[in-house]
């Protein structure tokens, strides 16, 4: 047999990579145990996988499963599996090997019909050693299947550069993981381990994150010892985990209620989802999503960095909460599952790679979320336009985020309108375009800080006047999103607060006739106004929009809007410098006696102007100055 004991160093630099792993690549210290259950599954996996042609490695039989127990006396963890198990030069290569997986090896060495029937064998690599996060020594103690009780082989280790291997009589195949924890720190603050040894905790970790694991996961029931005054082991087992992941299992066999009650699980207190997808993707990649819109935003909808939408399992072990790679953030709001046999992982698991099937598997998910949501917009539009109001801001953000979605997401848009007196974002883009005059070539909108604001611009009155309907937009996203948003099936997206408004074929001959006229009549009138101003203006003109107010501001082509600049402020930002133009309404009392006594041009230009601020929701310079000049001219006024 040669020598029953010998230590061996490991065959990389273990200490320092067993360091950066411990204490970098895994963010939680409960992952240990969510590894080797993962690694136990793998072994049982594989022993099926070899008994199909060597029936005599099931050793008699015996169901496949998986144990996790402790000792709270010797502080120890154990995972026990009856799988494949390891000979000792499997046990010298794969335990001895950091980055090497015994399972990834035996799936590379399988071919052709063999590789198709492994497809649940896992391809993890270095789980084994995140034993090391909780264990200042790691004993196992295994035997392969078909080989005597006296190959069985312990292997140990401190996780210090080197472990030893010796030979040992095992009666049962498989494998025992001994965890000896380690003590627990000095200090007010310091980790401690000692909460591990508890049936609750463990069973709580199990359940978090190998739930739906194929196998059972068994753990030894408790009694309250009423002489001890705690809980104490029985001899009898009971299955940890469900053994049983929904989203495997066939549509026809799962009920309403039942995805329902999975939803529940997805987001607690989230209530009842809008709706829900369900689809197994074969192909190059091979994978099944559940994915759920819900009917409530959370709390933290804003906070881009937050997310808890997306589990991610690779063969119903659970990887991640947050799955940021197989989702885009404007589609943060959704929950679900997403199930991979293949996707690439890092060497902690916990990062998933940007690789080709990440790719093709978040593509392929955000195409099933927005098939979802225009079937809700199109077949139950209540609905949607409840999770519209909900989730309506967030879904904006993907006309900038997703240009090869942009399209589908502007369909998806909802906008309130001069149409109605209602502030509700009720009307779509095909709404507006199926309602235009026929000589209207262009959809408008107007921005502001508030719907109430935007229906009562001064900009609008024209359109008002003619009947031409405007989308009214509030939302802090709207400002970036229409950078984007530029035009909709051939129809250009048109500010009604920027630049000359042209409203071609809607305007009246003889009217643009008259503006031209009334122009040149006021020149002089202008010029004073714009003196007066000074630099607070880029120009002052006869406006074409106004027909009430006495005047508005308009932006030039090119620059930022007043309300965007009002959101930079806010945000803490630079605005890049803007000088507005100044429109007047010549036909306003106001401003018509201007023409026949120019002196009042000085007096009245920086009211006009300031009025003009206040109409867009901007904020004085003066406040008090504005009052004066404000009380100076209804004095002047009641005197007469």
């Amino acid at each position: 047999m040669g020598a029953t004991k010998e230590t061996l160093g490991f065959q990389t630099e273990v200490t320092q990579l067993l360091k950066l792993m411990i204490h970098s690549l895994y963010s939680n210290r409960e992952i240990f145990l969510r590894e080797l259950v993962s690694n136990a599954s793998d072994a049982c996996d594989k022993l099926r996988f070899e008994a199909l042609a060597r029936a005599e490695l099931m050793e008699g039989g015996g169901e496949l499963q998986i144990k996790v127990g402790f000792d709270k006396v010797g502080r120890t963890i154990t995972i026990s599996d009856n799988g494949i198990g390891m000979s000792r030069e499997e046990a010298i290569d794969h335990l001895g090997t950091i980055a090497r997986s015994g399972t990834r090896e035996f799936f590379g060495n399988l071919s052709g019909d063999q590789a198709r029937d492994s497809q649940l064998i896992g391809q993890f690599g270095v789980g084994f050693y995140s034993a090391f996060i909780v264990a200042d020594r790691v004993t196992v103690e295994t035997r392969r299947a078909g080989d005597s009780a006296a190959s069985g082989v312990r292997w140990e280790s401190d996780g210090s550069g080197g472990f030893t291997v010796e030979s040992i009589e095992r009666a049962q195949r498989g494998t025992d993981i001994v965890l000896h924890l380690r003590p627990n720190r000095e200090g007010e603050d310091a980790e401690g381990f000692d909460d591990l040894l508890s049936g609750w905790q463990l069973r709580s970790v199990i359940r978090k994150y190998s739930d739906h694991v194929s196998l059972p996961i068994l753990m030894r029931k408790e009694s309250w010892d009423n002489e001890a005054k705690e809980q104490k082991l029985t001899d009898e087992w009971e299955t940890v985990n469900q053994a049983n992941a929904l989203w495997t299992r066939t549509k026809s066999d799962i009920t309403e209620e039942q995805y329902k009650t999975f939803f529940g699980h997805l987001a607690p207190g989230g209530g009842e989802p809008v709706a829900w997808t369900h689809n197994r993707v074969e192909g190059r990649t091979e994978y099944t999503q559940l994915l759920y819109l819900p009917a409530k935003a959370p709390f933290d909808l804003w906070d881009r960095q937050q997310r808890r939408g997306i589990k991610l399992y690779v063969r119903r072990v659970f990887i991640m909460d947050d799955a940021e790679q197989l989702m885009p953030v404007y589609l943060r709001f959704v929950k679900g599952v997403i199930d991979s046999a293949d996707l690439p992982l890092n060497v902690s698991r916990e990062i998933l790679q940007e690789s080709r099937d990440a790719r093709a598997i978040r593509e392929g998910s955000t195409k099933r979320v927005l098939a979802m949501l225009e079937d809700l917009a199109t077949n139950n539009t209540e609905r949607y336009a409840g999770f519209w109001t909900e989730f309506g801001q967030v879904l904006k953000e993907g006309i900038g985020e997703d240009f090869g979605n942009k399209d589908r997401i502007a369909k998806l848009l909802r906008f309130a309108t001069t149409a109605s007196d209602s502030n509700d974002q009720i009307v779509s883009l095909a709404d507006y375009v199926g309602r235009m005059k026929d000589a209207q070539k262009a959809i408008y909108y107007v921005t502001a800080d508030t719907p109430s604001a935007a229906r009562s611009s001064p900009h609008l009155e024209v359109f008002r006047k003619k009947g031409v309907e405007v989308l009214l937009l509030a939302d802090r996203v709207d400002e970036w999103m229409l950078s984007f948003l530029t035009e909709h099936e051939g129809k250009e997206l048109v500010s009604i607060a920027r630049g000359v408004l042209d409203l071609g074929e809607l305007g009246d001959e003889a009217e643009k006739q008259a503006a031209e006229a009334n122009a040149g009549e006021w020149k002089a009138v202008l010029e004073n106004l714009r003196g007066a101003l000074g630099d607070r203006v880029k120009d002052v003109r006869v406006s074409s929009r106004l027909t009430d107010s006495a005047s508005c501001l308009v932006s030039d082509e090119g620059e930022i809007s007043g309300h965007l600049e009002r959101l930079l402020k806010q945000a803490g930002q630079t605005a890049p410098a803007r000088k507005p133009i100044l429109e007047v309404n010549t036909s306003h009392p106001l401003v018509a006696p201007l023409k026949v006594d120019a002196t009042r041009a000085e007096q009245w230009a920086i009211l006009l102007f300031d009025q003009a601020v206040l109409a867009e929701g901007g904020q004085l310079e003066d406040p008090a100055g504005f009052v004066r000049r404000l009380n100076d001219l209804l004095v002047s006024l009641s005197l007469r």
